[in-house]
């Protein structure tokens, strides 16, 4: 695939109209808000920068390996390992499940269809990620920056609708975010990378946000609610 090939096709897999049910889910914003720790634009920047270094990271690295083209079995046990929360590995696992169905028709290929014949209840999502962009001949570094633009994109859709965010305000938030999302997304990839050259996938990266995984578990008990976690 030539290089301009491949950023329309990154442009695609990026793109929020993306059909993989992104858009359902608030990433532990709307908990926050319900919580009272998400209250405005600069309580966002902080949410937001707090997933990119926790469960951003992790993600990243973990799609980052699998577009290197690191065993996608042993990767999907490493993102159960690095998920204690019961709702969150549905909620992966179901976005894993809709990214799948999408990736296999815009590019069909081998390496998808073993995953999910492999994971017909649904691969965790950054795995499949990685694999899509693979299949759609993208980098790890491709892989790894979509993750982490997903990190905080979807928390700054989510809270404008829970909060009524002015959207220009949101959008501020993730330009001043932008060099952290490039760090973060190089740091993923430079432990992707080590990783898989020395066939360690413990050495990927290990963050967690235990706040999160404690209000993903209550939010799932919720009688009503907006977003699906």
């Amino acid at each position: 695939m030539t290089a301009n090939a491949a950023r329309a096709a990154l442009l695609v897999l990026a793109d929020g109209r993306f059909p993989a049910g992104g858009h359902a889910h608030s990433g532990g914003a709307e908990a926050a808000v319900r919580a009272g720790r998400l209250t405005d634009a600069a309580g966002l920047e902080a949410f937001c920068r707090g997933r990119l270094h926790t469960t951003g990271l992790t993600a990243a690295g973990l799609a980052a390996a699998a577009a290197l083209g690191a065993d996608p079995y042993a990767l999907d046990e490493a993102a159960d390992a690095r998920t204690p929360s019961p709702a969150l590995r549905a909620a992966a696992r179901r976005l894993g499940r809709q990214l799948m169905r999408a990736a296999r028709t815009a590019w069909p290929g081998p390496e998808l269809d073993r995953l999910a014949a492999a994971f017909p209840r649904g691969a965790h999502q950054p795995v499949v990620l990685g694999t899509a962009a693979r299949a759609a001949g993208l980098g790890p570094e491709d892989a790894a920056h979509c993750v982490v633009y997903e990190t905080v994109g979807g928390p700054a859709t989510a809270t404008v609708r829970l909060l009524g965010l002015d959207p220009f305000q949101a959008t501020a938030v993730l330009a001043r975010l932008a060099p952290v999302l490039d760090q973060v997304a190089a740091d993923a990839v430079a432990r992707a990378r080590e990783a898989v050259r020395e066939g360690r996938l413990d050495a990927l990266p290990a963050a967690s946000a235990p706040l999160l995984d404690l209000t993903a578990e209550q939010h799932a008990t919720w009688p009503v609610r907006l977003f699906a976690s």
